[in-house]
């Protein structure tokens, strides 16, 4: 789905294809276009040879259903990190991690689907709906796979019918356009394999242990199996003229998207049943540090390396493409676990060690991939144009990480100082970061100009002449 010269150029609509492709992100209804209930799904970019095709200019921001789909993501999250920190423990931390994935594959699916062949007609808002459904089965029982077998299976058969049923869309959209025909069929196959690999965790003969092993090799063959199939090796493989690609900013918004989904589970619950009431106490500060901390992982997440001129890795390199997109699920697992405990730490003055463990590794370990990730960015810029250069701007993020993961050693650290140090050193990165990434001869403060209306300074200079 990426391309070493990714997005560099694009082709001109013939005035026949002008009048056939309206975009879905128009005002214009889809009604009012085709007149039709189900549209032909055809790619929106690809690659031709090497020349990137687009079928319509300019960037596509998310749809209102995918947006919608979000919205249950917000409940799935929260119910994964409340039942782990309920119980922290190696195997709690093992499961969590184990079912968390899952969710992020049903995801991605969708959002590789819409970022490729986005037509907002009813056969898409349906398959929504559907997933939709699927995931609030998986969500109601996967916190419990280990408790019972019915909930095992439901779970896991929740996930193969959500993932099956993307794929076979796939399969299907292989014969509506031919742009990206090879490398879904491809994908299609080796992903349902990979399916099939989940069918030993329905029987209840198989021990708990043996089916998170099972589980495992079946989530890392999926994630190479993704790899695999949209990287130039496959594209060599296949040899195919037209291949996949991507619409960055569509791509990039919806991995914001879900980010953002993460950090609410830093605010939903300072806030929820009143914790911090009534009037200013440490809990409000609990509350308050939980706060900034979150503000200040979304500012880093945002602010990248800091270059003035830079290109995201989907612009200059398809392996640092591949990293920036796995990453992402090590970065919201961490962050999820660990912004839950502080979230919750809102109504207690106490953490027991392992949720101390949980909160510090979680948010440190978070940190250390946004610094991974910053340096996946390459900057453009020329020499000495910022006050510092780029490793010397970011290198806070791995320093206070690895420092937040120490914290638990020190026994002695009330809840509230453990927080406050946390906050501190996320605040400090945030202003290193900032002042460091200003230019050479940058001022403090930018004058006011032009404040008055215009009509009053023309009568102004008119009264002096």
């Amino acid at each position: 789905m990426l391309n070493e010269d990714l997005h560099r150029q694009s082709f001109e609509r013939t005035n026949s294809q002008v009048e056939d492709f309206v975009s879905p992100d128009s005002t214009t209804e889809i009604g009012m276009t085709h007149r039709a209930l189900f549209r032909q799904p055809l790619a929106l970019q690809w690659f031709e040879g090497k020349t990137l095709m687009k079928r319509l200019e300019g960037e596509r921001q998310a749809g209102r259903f995918e947006l919608f789909l979000d919205l249950l993501y917000v409940a799935i999250v929260a119910n994964l990190a409340d039942n782990l920190v309920e119980h922290v423990s190696g195997v709690n931390l093992v499961k969590y991690i184990l079912i968390l994935a899952p969710t992020w594959h049903v995801w991605s699916d969708l959002r590789e689907l819409m970022n490729s062949f986005y037509t907002d007609d009813l056969a898409q808002r349906v398959l929504i709906l559907w997933i939709m459904a699927l995931l609030v089965m998986y969500g109601n029982n996967a916190t419990l796979v280990d408790k019972d077998i019915g909930a095992m299976r439901s779970t896991v058969g929740a996930y193969i019918a959500a993932r099956f049923t993307s794929m076979t869309v796939h399969l299907i959209y292989s014969f509506a356009s031919y742009h990206h025909r090879a490398q879904q069929r491809l994908w299609f196959c080796l992903s349902f394999i990979c399916l099939c690999i989940y069918i030993p965790l329905f029987f209840e003969s198989i021990s708990f242990r043996s089916k998170i092993a099972v589980t495992s090799v079946a989530i890392v063959l999926e994630e190479v199996v993704w790899v695999f199939c949209y990287s130039p090796a496959a594209k060599r493989l296949l040899r195919a003229n037209y291949t996949t690609a991507v619409d960055i900013a569509h791509e990039v918004d919806r991995f914001a998207a879900f980010f953002i989904i993460v950090l609410g589970e830093y605010l939903y619950s300072i806030v929820v049943r009143s914790p911090a009431a009534i009037g200013f106490n440490d809990r409000l500060v609990r509350a308050i540090w939980t706060l900034i901390i979150a503000f200040c992982l979304n500012w880093l997440y945002v602010h990248n390396d800091g270059s003035i001129q830079g290109q995201h890795p989907f612009q200059h390199s398809i392996y640092a493409s591949f990293l920036w997109v796995v990453l992402h699920l090590p970065l919201i697992a961490s962050l999820l676990a660990g912004g839950h405990v502080a979230a919750i730490s809102t109504e207690s003055s106490e953490l027991h060690i392992g949720q101390r463990w949980l909160l510090c590794g979680g948010i440190g370990t978070g940190l250390i991939i946004l610094f991974i990730i910053s340096l996946l960015h390459k900057s453009e810029d020329e020499p000495k144009t910022l006050l510092l250069p780029k490793y010397a701007r970011i290198i806070f993020r791995p320093i206070s990480g690895i420092i937040i993961i120490c914290l638990p050693l020190a026994d002695s650290l009330h809840v509230t100082s453990l927080l406050s140090i946390i906050m501190v050193l996320h605040v400090v990165c945030v202003v290193w970061e900032n002042i460091t990434s200003l230019s050479k001869g940058a001022k403090f403060w930018e004058k006011w100009k032009e404040t008055n209306y215009p009509e009053i300074t023309i009568a102004t200079e008119n009264s002096k002449t």
